[in-house]
Order: C-alpha cells, then sequence, then structure tokens
C-alpha cells in the first residue's frame, strides 16, 4: 500500500554567501521573483501537490521566514483601514499547525538538514523541496511527481538532462529501464569528475523519500564538500525500495547562481499580464 504524501521538509539553512551582501541580513530564500519570494513559490508548489504540513528546517537570521508566513496584524489593519484587499497576502497565511520550524544549529549539508527534521516526519514518506531550484511548468513539478508517485511509491528524485561540463556540480543518476519521463535509478553519484559521470541525468532539488532515509542519515558520514550529502544516503536505499527519477517537464532556474536568479525574473515578467508588455518593450530597447 503506498502512504500519502502529506508533508514536506524545507531546508532553508543556508548563508547564502553567494548573494551577500544582499543576504547579509535577509534570508537567501526570501530574494523575490518580481514580488514572490523564492519560498513563497516552493510552499505553493507544495500545496497545489496537496502537502498538508510544511517543515521548515532553519538556521540563525531566518526569522524573515517565519514571519513571512504568519500573520502580520499591523499591516493588515492598515491596509483594511485604507480600504485595500487582502487577498495579495492569502498564499501567505498556513492553516495553523499546518506549519513547523526546526533549527539546524551548523551547516553540514543537505542530508544532515534533512536529518534534522526526523521527528517531524515521523514514519511517513516526506518531500524535500530546495527553494533556490526554480521550477517553472504545468502542472508544477512536485505535482507531476506526486502523480508518479501515487502509482509506483518508493522515493522518486527530480532529473535534468545537462551538459557533459556540467555533470560534476550535480548528484547523477546511474539509469535503467526508461518509461518516458520515468527512470529507473540503479545507482546515484555525488559531483563525479568529469568525465565519469554514468550518464547526463541530474538530481535536482526535488525528492519525493520514504521515512528510511532518516535512519541512514544517522549514521552517514561525510561526503563531497566536506558535507553529509543526501545523495549518499540515497544511493545505499537503491535495491531495498522502488527508486525512480522523474524528468520535469517545464524549465528549472538556477537561483542559486546570480544569472540564473535573473533569468528566472525575467522569465517570469515577462509572461505576467500587468507587467509582460512594459518589460518586453524594455529589454527590447536596452538590447538594440
Amino acid at each position: 500500500m503506498i502512504k500519502r504524501l502529506r508533508k514536506a521538509v524545507f531546508p532553508v539553512g543556508g548563508l547564502g554567501t553567494r548573494f551577500l551582501p544582499a543576504t547579509k541580513a535577509m534570508p537567501k530564500e526570501m530574494l523575490p521573483i518580481v514580488d514572490r519570494p523564492l519560498i513563497q513559490c516552493a510552499v505553493d508548489e507544495a500545496l497545489e501537490a496537496g502537502i498538508e504540513q510544511m517543515i521548515f528546517v532553519t538556521g540563525r537570521g531566518k526569522s524573515a521566514i517565519e514571519d513571512h508566513f504568519d500573520i502580520a496584524y499591523e499591516l493588515e489593519a492598515t491596509m483594511t483601514n485604507r480600504g485595500k484587499s487582502l487577498d495579495v497576502l492569502d498564499s501567505t497565511r498556513l492553516q495553523p499547525g499546518a506549519v513547523a520550524y526546526v533549527r539546524q544549529q551548523e551547516p553540514m549539508g543537505l542530508g544532515h538538514a534533512v536529518w534534522c527534521a526526523r521527528d517531524i516526519v515521523g514514519d511517513e514518506p516526506f518531500a524535500v523541496l530546495l527553494a533556490d531550484d526554480f521550477m517553472l511548468g504545468t502542472p508544477g513539478c512536485l505535482k507531476q511527481m506526486v502523480d508518479v508517485y501515487n502509482k509506483t511509491g518508493g522515493n522518486l528524485i527530480c532529473a535534468m538532462e545537462v551538459g557533459d561540463d556540467q555533470t560534476d556540480k550535480y548528484g547523477i543518476i546511474t539509469p535503467g529501464a526508461r518509461d518516458g519521463a520515468l527512470t529507473e535509478v540503479t545507482g546515484l553519484v555525488e559531483k563525479p569528475k568529469r568525465g565519469s559521470a554514468p550518464s547526463n541525468l541530474a538530481v535536482i532539488g526535488r525528492y519525493i523519500l520514504q521515512p528510511e532515509v532518516m535512519r541512514v542519515l544517522e549514521t552517514q558520514g561525510k561526503g563531497a564538500g566536506d558535507e553529509i550529502q543526501l545523495t549518499d544516503a540515497m544511493a545505499r536505499m537503491i535495491g531495498d525500495q522502488p527508486f525512480h527519477g522523474v524528468t520535469f517537464e517545464g524549465t528549472r532556474y538556477d537561483c542559486g547562481d546570480k544569472a540564473g536568479y535573473i533569468h528566472a525574473n525575467l522569465a517570469v515578467a515577462l509572461a505576467r499580464e500587468d507587467i509582460g508588455a512594459s518589460v518586453r518593450a524594455f529589454a527590447v530597447d536596452l538590447l538594440r
């Protein structure tokens, strides 16, 4: 029997050093895509996929994320008194009890961040969403993965084809049987040296995992980058449970990269009815 997916973990404890000084006092996950913070986009994606509980693994200086998903009484009172609609804030109000926060005291890697949520995840499958990976598609990336999970069960990771010169920057899948967007995962390797990658299928920041991964992470040693890698823990589970990669039908923007972040903003701005025409005209004039 396939257990229903209800919980999602958002590792948001990173320092965001690549975006300094912008992220000196503001979490990188609060950087906006036009007018929606990256973390809001990830939460919206989770809600679309039917997720009921959001688990944020935070660190020092991340209180702005907690405030964002709380009720802002003074702001709402001021807006109401001025006759302004509060509809724009609807997506920032999550149901009482639908949000949990746990602190990652030191940055020891993605695997460690996920493991910090073990007591809240409990004995249930859970999703992991990395807000840095901005996924633009219809339906959203996690919804596409959940639709597959409800048929296959087991563990699922989001996959994307990358160039040979990029394989050393990602976890890479050793592929088995393929069926359209679904690829059997027979192995995983974290950031292989160029020329040694088993495929061009990279692991992108969306996962659906079974709770057993927490027990693997409990004894997981440090790997690439001298950090506890989630990829290494997942690799140890291959063969014990069904494991597949799902190729995302949409566009992924790496918002942990400055150029990727600008690309995402431009793509979203051009597609919006309220500002698209103005942004397009400006871009054409600028590039002329």
